[in-house]
């Protein structure tokens, strides 16, 4: 059963957002990395180890690490192309079908996303700015109980649409067919069967096997977070996913079995998924209670659901609807539903979600797979300050200043005196020098 909250004890329960570095690890956790290490380590501690044997040791670390952690003996991390058209050929024809027409969707969003350069003339000289891709790229795919080929289109075709010169692929070991099979599509030829912090670590610093790249994206477990954490400035970053979270807005008109299915969808990623359905209307949060419980009986993963539902899910009943679109973007939410008769108009009092999911023919599931905008989104309320995955996380851009020499004369006398405002002598020098049009 989903949980019923008012407004007041949702704020101090599933719709607070914990400050970072307020986590608290399971014991059974830390027993676990105890076993692993021969010493007590908390989780950050444990990568920082996993790291620095990898920057030392290269291949022979990464060897080590798989064998401990992943039980699984690898002899040759890079798995080789022929591989993946086979897995893509040996799929079914509608799966085939379907991870087709997914990366064809994404595609043709992420090409209409602008990322022009530009000059002017206007102010003296030429000013403007350059786009230029990263040259290397470092993308993770998570592969445990329920292995992600979607996050690999999700995140690569973006990068290609940009102009990558390079994409590097991990994901953990014996990797999923339907992981290889979404390489091929993407026409990926660095791919590597490495998992965890160690995966982190190998595309952060280079081995002898895994070429060393500019930027890592994509979401994983703890480990892989804390890992992303630890290598940020020797590597850029997409962001640090935390659990995966949807908040539904309805009203009396949306339908309780979709909402409650839409909300058991989401559940089932993790047991600190988030669930929650804001809602004044009494009579349907009652409603996707009961259907939320009927549901559930049939799902595969009923355990995981279960404890997410109990963990940080659950049905807030609200005074009136702008309550709940204002708690909704207070939240800030990965993924932001309106299920009500007018999303469009209730949309524009919403500044912060990762994903703006319009009535429910637009449902977060179709996010997921094949809308279009990649489903790597920002979570636990960095939707404040952040954007989903985009062909902008994957350029730089470039000032390009070449002023002439009557702008140069005039604006040399301004720079010099902000110079000796700040103290900086050799500044205003320079400055100075340059305050005349003579060579």
């Amino acid at each position: 059963m989903i949980k019923l909250y008012d407004v007041e004890t949702a704020r101090k329960t599933i719709l607070r957002r914990m400050p970072v570095g307020d986590e608290t690890y399971p014991p059974a956790l830390l027993a676990s990395l105890e076993r692993l290490f021969g010493e007590a380590l908390t989780p950050p501690q444990a990568v920082a180890r996993i790291l620095a044997s990898v920057r030392e040791e290269g291949d022979a670390a990464l060897h080590r690490w798989t064998a401990t952690l992943d039980k699984v003996n690898v002899d040759q991390f890079r798995i080789p192309i022929d591989h993946m058209r086979s897995a893509f050929e040996a799929l079914p024809e509608l799966l085939r079908q379907a991870l087709t027409a997914a990366a064809d969707r994404i595609r043709a969003f992420h090409q209409r996303q602008p990322i022009a350069s530009w000059t002017t003339h206007d102010l003296g000289g030429t000013l403007g700015q350059r786009v230029t891709p990263i040259r290397r790229v470092g993308v993770y795919v998570p592969g445990g109980s329920a292995p992600l080929p979607s996050s690999l289109l999700m995140s690569a075709i973006p990068a290609q649409v940009a102009g990558v010169e390079q994409i590097v692929v991990c994901t953990p070991p014996r990797p999923h067919p339907a992981i290889l099979a979404a390489a091929h599509l993407c026409q990926v030829s660095d791919l590597f069967q490495i998992g965890g912090a160690q995966a982190i670590a190998a595309m952060a610093f280079g081995t002898e096997s895994v070429p060393q790249v500019d930027k890592i994206v994509g979401a994983g477990n703890l480990f892989v977070t804390l890992a992303k954490q630890q290598v940020f400035g020797v590597v850029g970053l997409d962001g640090l996913a935390g659990p995966t979270e949807t908040v539904v807005v309805a009203d009396a008109t949306a339908n309780p079995a979709w909402v409650a299915a839409d909300l058991l969808a989401q559940a089932e990623h993790d047991p600190l998924a988030s669930a929650i359905l804001l809602t004044p209307d009494r009579a349907l949060a009652e409603a996707v209670q009961v259907e939320v419980a009927r549901q559930m009986e049939a799902l595969s993963r009923a355990e995981i659901i279960a404890q997410s539902l109990a963990n940080r899910s659950g049905v807030v009943l609200t005074p009136d609807l702008a309550t709940a679109v204002a708690l909704a973007d207070e939240y800030a939410p990965e993924h932001l539903c309106l299920s009500v008769a007018d999303p469009r108009a209730w949309a524009e009092r919403i500044r912060n979600a990762g994903g703006l999911f319009f009535g429910e023919r637009s449902f977060e599931v179709l996010g997921d797979y094949v809308a279009g905008p990649s489903h790597v989104m920002p979570t636990g309320g960095t939707a404040r300050f952040a954007s989903p995955l985009n062909v902008l996380d994957f350029v730089k851009i470039n000032s390009l200043i070449a002023l002439d020499a009557e702008t140069c004369a005039a604006l040399s006398p301004l720079a010099a005196e902000l110079a000796r405002a700040e103290s900086l002598t050799a500044h205003a020098s320079a400055a100075e020098r340059r305050m005349t049009n003579d060579p």
